[in-house]
Protein backbone atom coordinates (compact mmCIF):
# COMPACT_ATOMS: atom_id res chain seq x y z
CA UNK A 1 0.00 0.00 0.00
CA UNK A 2 1.15 3.54 -0.77
CA UNK A 3 0.03 6.62 1.19
CA UNK A 4 0.56 10.14 -0.10
CA UNK A 5 0.49 12.89 2.52
CA UNK A 6 -0.61 16.29 1.17
CA UNK A 7 -1.08 19.69 2.73
CA UNK A 8 -2.60 22.36 0.49
CA UNK A 9 -1.70 20.46 -2.70
CA UNK A 10 1.96 20.06 -1.62
CA UNK A 11 3.27 16.51 -1.29
CA UNK A 12 4.71 16.30 2.23
CA UNK A 13 5.48 12.59 2.29
CA UNK A 14 5.15 9.32 0.48
CA UNK A 15 4.82 6.20 2.65
CA UNK A 16 5.35 2.74 1.19
CA UNK A 17 4.00 0.14 3.61
CA UNK A 18 5.75 -3.18 4.11
CA UNK A 19 2.94 -5.12 2.44
CA UNK A 20 3.40 -3.33 -0.90
CA UNK A 21 3.44 -5.79 -3.78
CA UNK A 22 3.57 -4.93 -7.45
CA UNK A 23 3.78 -6.69 -10.77
CA UNK A 24 7.14 -7.60 -12.26
CA UNK A 25 9.42 -4.93 -13.59
CA UNK A 26 10.36 -1.46 -12.42
CA UNK A 27 7.72 0.70 -10.77
CA UNK A 28 8.64 4.16 -9.45
CA UNK A 29 6.66 5.77 -6.65
CA UNK A 30 7.93 9.28 -7.28
CA UNK A 31 7.13 11.72 -10.05
CA UNK A 32 9.70 11.83 -12.87
CA UNK A 33 10.49 15.46 -11.95
CA UNK A 34 11.18 14.80 -8.25
CA UNK A 35 14.70 15.71 -7.07
CA UNK A 36 14.93 12.35 -5.32
CA UNK A 37 13.34 9.28 -6.81
CA UNK A 38 12.77 5.74 -5.69
CA UNK A 39 10.85 2.74 -6.88
CA UNK A 40 10.17 -0.95 -6.47
CA UNK A 41 11.78 -3.62 -8.63
CA UNK A 42 10.55 -7.17 -9.02
CA UNK A 43 12.57 -9.39 -11.37
CA UNK A 44 12.64 -13.12 -11.81
CA UNK A 45 15.65 -15.41 -11.64
CA UNK A 46 18.25 -14.82 -14.40
CA UNK A 47 16.89 -11.36 -15.23
CA UNK A 48 19.76 -9.15 -16.33
CA UNK A 49 20.13 -5.47 -15.60
CA UNK A 50 22.69 -4.31 -18.12
CA UNK A 51 25.88 -2.75 -16.78
CA UNK A 52 25.60 1.01 -16.88
CA UNK A 53 26.98 4.26 -15.55
CA UNK A 54 25.40 7.60 -14.83
CA UNK A 55 26.36 10.76 -16.68
CA UNK A 56 27.50 13.85 -14.84
CA UNK A 57 24.87 16.54 -14.95
CA UNK A 58 23.94 19.63 -12.99
CA UNK A 59 20.76 19.41 -10.90
CA UNK A 60 19.19 22.17 -8.85
CA UNK A 61 17.84 21.06 -5.48
CA UNK A 62 15.63 23.55 -3.65
CA UNK A 63 14.64 21.35 -0.66
CA UNK A 64 16.41 18.43 0.95
CA UNK A 65 14.29 15.28 0.86
CA UNK A 66 14.82 12.31 3.15
CA UNK A 67 14.04 8.65 2.67
CA UNK A 68 13.82 6.60 5.86
CA UNK A 69 13.63 2.81 5.85
CA UNK A 70 12.46 1.19 9.09
CA UNK A 71 14.51 -1.96 9.69
CA UNK A 72 12.99 -2.70 13.08
CA UNK A 73 10.74 -1.04 15.67
CA UNK A 74 8.01 1.60 15.52
CA UNK A 75 8.57 5.26 14.69
CA UNK A 76 5.99 8.03 14.94
CA UNK A 77 6.28 10.80 12.34
CA UNK A 78 4.77 14.17 13.28
CA UNK A 79 3.92 16.41 10.32
CA UNK A 80 4.08 20.22 10.47
CA UNK A 81 3.42 23.02 8.00
CA UNK A 82 6.26 25.22 6.76
CA UNK A 83 5.04 27.70 9.40
CA UNK A 84 5.70 25.07 12.12
CA UNK A 85 2.03 24.31 12.85
CA UNK A 86 1.35 20.69 13.83
CA UNK A 87 -0.92 18.78 11.42
CA UNK A 88 -1.09 15.10 12.46
CA UNK A 89 1.05 11.98 12.94
CA UNK A 90 1.57 8.58 11.31
CA UNK A 91 3.18 5.42 12.65
CA UNK A 92 5.83 3.56 10.69
CA UNK A 93 6.59 -0.10 11.31
CA UNK A 94 9.30 -2.61 10.38
CA UNK A 95 9.94 -2.63 6.61
CA UNK A 96 7.95 0.56 5.98
CA UNK A 97 9.60 3.33 3.97
CA UNK A 98 8.89 7.06 3.90
CA UNK A 99 10.10 9.91 1.73
CA UNK A 100 9.74 13.33 3.36
CA UNK A 101 9.65 16.03 0.71
CA UNK A 102 7.98 19.16 2.07
CA UNK A 103 6.85 20.86 5.27
CA UNK A 104 8.28 20.11 8.69
CA UNK A 105 8.53 16.82 10.54
CA UNK A 106 9.60 15.37 13.85
CA UNK A 107 9.90 11.85 15.20
CA UNK A 108 9.24 9.89 18.36
CA UNK A 109 10.51 6.35 18.82
CA UNK A 110 7.60 4.23 20.08
CA UNK A 111 9.50 0.93 20.07
CA UNK A 112 13.31 0.66 19.81
CA UNK A 113 14.02 1.52 16.20
CA UNK A 114 16.70 0.71 13.67
CA UNK A 115 16.47 2.70 10.47
CA UNK A 116 18.39 3.89 7.45
CA UNK A 117 18.18 7.50 6.28
CA UNK A 118 19.05 8.59 2.75
CA UNK A 119 19.17 12.23 1.62
CA UNK A 120 20.85 14.41 -0.96
CA UNK A 121 24.28 15.77 -0.22
CA UNK A 122 26.33 17.60 0.52
CA UNK A 123 24.33 18.32 3.65
CA UNK A 124 25.05 21.14 6.11
CA UNK A 125 23.37 20.87 9.53
CA UNK A 126 23.65 24.63 10.07
CA UNK A 127 22.43 25.69 6.59
CA UNK A 128 19.90 22.99 5.70
CA UNK A 129 17.86 22.53 8.89
CA UNK A 130 15.77 24.77 11.18
CA UNK A 131 14.73 23.23 14.51
CA UNK A 132 11.54 24.33 16.31
CA UNK A 133 9.34 23.34 19.26
CA UNK A 134 7.60 19.97 19.07
CA UNK A 135 3.88 19.53 19.57
CA UNK A 136 2.55 18.80 23.06
CA UNK A 137 2.05 15.01 23.41
CA UNK A 138 -1.58 15.62 24.49
CA UNK A 139 -2.32 17.08 21.02
CA UNK A 140 -1.00 14.12 18.99
CA UNK A 141 -3.50 12.89 16.36
CA UNK A 142 -2.61 9.57 14.68
CA UNK A 143 -4.15 9.23 11.22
Amino acid sequence: MIEKIYNKKNLYALIVRRNYKKKKGVNFFTDKNATQQFGYMNHGKNHIILPHRHNKRFSKIELTTEVIIILDGILRVDFYTNKEKYLFSKKLFKDDLIMLSNGGHGFKVLKDVKMIEVKQGPYSLSMDKVKFEKVDEKKIKIK
